[in-house]
């Protein structure tokens, strides 16, 4: 919808995409699609391990993936403004 009224992709475009491919065991094509897709997975992974296993502290982990998973999102959705221009 982002591309159909400003004619450019939004940031976390080809997401749902690059995660059929990971289901579908496509897992090249799935970073080509979304590269931010592996520590977006991990991410979610220890978000459900903080609220399943409250003995342990998973705060700066998250963070931390949340920080790194943010980056590469911004530097992929650059490159991709970058290489369509």
């Amino acid at each position: 919808m982002n591309k159909q009224l400003f004619g450019f992709d939004c940031p976390g475009c080809g997401m749902q995409r690059s995660l059929a491919l990971i289901l579908k065991g496509q897992f090249a094509d799935a970073f080509f699609m979304f590269p931010a897709i592996y520590t977006l997975v991990v991410f979610f992974g220890f978000i459900a391990l903080h609220f399943l296993d409250k003995k342990r502290n998973y705060h700066k982990i998250i963070i931390s993936l949340g920080i790194i998973n943010g980056l590469i999102m911004i530097i992929s959705y650059i490159y991709k403004i970058l290489i369509n221009n």
